[in-house]
């Protein structure tokens, strides 16, 4: 029988195993011992499923629900799990994961026959017990795509059937538990029972689908309210009918017509309408408004808004002064550092908070002030004789990921404040069963606006990546419902017309790279969309700010 060499990270030790060997074999002859159950393991930097057969030497290190991508083999395993559960009691009955909110999924289920009860949340739960109880396998296989759509459409699965039948690949994957078929963009636990925790409740006119803390799989997140964030999400599907634009696969639809001009000219329409009716309120209360504070997580087209916005505020008879908290931040030997001794950009310490309060009074007192530009190629903040002055009839707005912290601006009279939160809420679902994460549209403008406008390669803006996440759950999303107002600056179209910029960068992260697994994963989630060219996006565009080309100086 051939051998295999297989160096294992997790041990820092080499040891010989049969041809065909599973990690979960491999990981029992080791003694693997993580703080929690061990969910996959990433081989040659690339995530697998313990059922993953070996058979060259390869370099492996497990992982547990603590690392991101053990949360979402948990995630996507026990998104499977409701759907079968739900299918087993009301076969007809057709389940939607729409978004994340409220630290959960929410879902709502269509063609019911009867209004949802807590009754029927109870049998839910309870039939999702006992397919974990059973310990099924969650078996992936590889079909022909012809076969595989068919399963799809046999299962109700219209847009996912669609989707790999317009993907243009010989064979197609599919996941089967208890009889069911589905599958969610990625790996899976090998088994039911792997699932330990979860919780299900009423949310509004549906479900929440709660799942376990990232730092402790025994313990539930905390569900909190978000009513105003909910709000953004139903207008959001407002807006995905008045497209009629969906899903992918309904984009692909359009761009293989030559319609994609269309939903471009539409999509920026309905942006430009929103932010009309932003300044339109904020007009109506300039008797005592005469700051406005525009907050939102990292590349959320917080800059293009406040130009934007400016404009539309100019057409009322309102001009504005603008500012951007980026150029205050502090010299880079100065940042703060997270737990992992990286740079902490999203601590609110990361702002010289008494120089910009300083600025800010004097161009609210009509003072003449020299303002500074943040240099971030070297760190330092650096003055180049530019002056600004705000006279009365003015009003200053204000943009930065720290726009609603309470500590910004501690001696400003709330009553004087417009607060606006601003971010790329993802308007397009891969399917029925699959929303599009928020984060992932915003990594792929940053990885595309870092690599033109400041030197960094995508490993770079994939590394940085998680200390972004923490710092934004840390001190930026806590306060979004404390806004006057949320703005969606996700674009229906925009995925596809990244893709192009997004993929010849992610190809440039190598194998031998941490950051492989995540570049893979992205270049496989942006493969699904048919490219639009940019041609027809406007200059006054968010997607600009990151692309370029915008007519505005940034």
């Amino acid at each position: 029988m051939k051998n295999i060499e297989i160096y294992c990270v997790n041990t820092g030790t080499s040891d010989i195993f049969p041809l065909g060997t599973t990690l979960s074999e491999i990981a029992q002859k080791m003694k693997i011992v993580l703080e929690g159950p061990i969910c996959g393991a990433y081989v040659n930097n690339r995530v697998k499923p313990m059922d993953f057969e070996l058979v060259k030497p390869k370099q492996i290190e497990f992982f547990d629900y603590a690392n991101r991508d053990g949360q979402r083999l948990y995630l996507r395993t026990l998104s499977f799990i409701f759907y079968s559960a739900i299918k087993n009691l009301w076969p007809d009955a057709k389940l939607k994961i729409d978004h994340a909110i409220s630290k959960g999924y929410y879902c709502t289920i269509e063609e019911l026959d009867h209004t949802l009860s807590q009754e029927d949340i109870w049998m839910i739960k309870e039939e999702m017990k006992n397919l974990i109880r059973q310990n099924l396998p969650v078996e992936r296989k590889a079909l022909l795509t012809e076969k595989a759509a068919q399963l799809y459409e046999q299962e109700g699965l219209t847009r996912k059937a669609e989707l790999f039948k317009s993907y243009g690949r010989l064979y197609a994957p599919i996941f089967e538990m208890g009889g069911h078929y589905n599958f969610f963009y990625g790996h899976q636990l090998i088994n039911t029972g792997q699932i330990t925790q979860f919780g299900l409740e009423k949310y509004y006119d549906g479900l929440l689908l709660r799942f376990p803390k990232p730092d402790n799989i025994n313990e539930l997140e905390p569900a909190i309210e978000q009513d105003k964030l909910f709000g953004i999400f139903r207008e959001h599907k407002q807006r995905a009918s008045i497209l009629g634009v969906n899903d992918i696969s309904h984009l692909n639809e359009i761009t293989a017509k030559g319609q994609a001009g269309e939903v471009i000219k539409v999509a920026e329409a309905l942006h430009e309408k929103k932010i009309a009716e932003i300044a339109t309120l904020i007009t109506e209360k300039h008797d005592k408004v005469n700051l406005v504070l525009i907050a939102g997580p990292s590349s959320s087209g917080k800059t293009t808004f406040s130009k934007r916005l400016s404009v539309q505020l100019a057409v009322n008879g309102l001009h504005a002064v603008q500012i951007s908290l980026d150029d205050f931040f502090v010299d880079r030997d100065h940042t703060p550092l997270d737990e992992h001794g990286a740079y902490d950009f999203e601590a609110l310490e990361a702002i010289d908070i008494n120089y910009f309060n300083k600025v800010l009074l004097k161009l609210l007192n009509g003072e003449r002030v020299e303002m500074p530009r943040f240099d971030f190629q070297s760190g330092e903040r650096k003055f180049k004789g530019e002056f600004l002055t705000m006279h009365k009839d003015q009003i200053l707005i204000v943009e930065g990921i720290h726009g609603l912290n309470p500590g910004l601006i501690p001696m400003i009279d709330p009553e004087n404040i417009f607060k606006i939160f601003i971010s790329a809420l993802t308007q397009i679902s891969v399917d029925e069963h699959t929303y599009v994460p928020t984060t992932d549209n915003r990594l792929l403008r940053r990885m595309i606006r870092d690599a033109k406008y400041r030197g960094y390669s995508a490993s770079k803006t994939i590394q940085r990546w998680p200390s972004v996440r923490r710092g934004e759950e840390k001190y930026i999303f806590p306060y979004q419902e404390n806004a006057d107002i949320i703005f969606n600056s996700a674009l229906v179209y925009e995925l596809a017309v990244l893709k192009k910029y997004a993929t010849s960068l992610l190809k440039t992260v190598r194998e031998n790279e941490a950051e492989y697994a995540e570049a893979v994963r992205l270049l496989i989630f942006i493969s699904y969309f048919s490219s639009i060219p940019d041609a027809e996006i406007p200059p006054t565009s968010v997607i600009r700010e990151f692309l370029g080309g915008s007519s505005f100086d940034y």
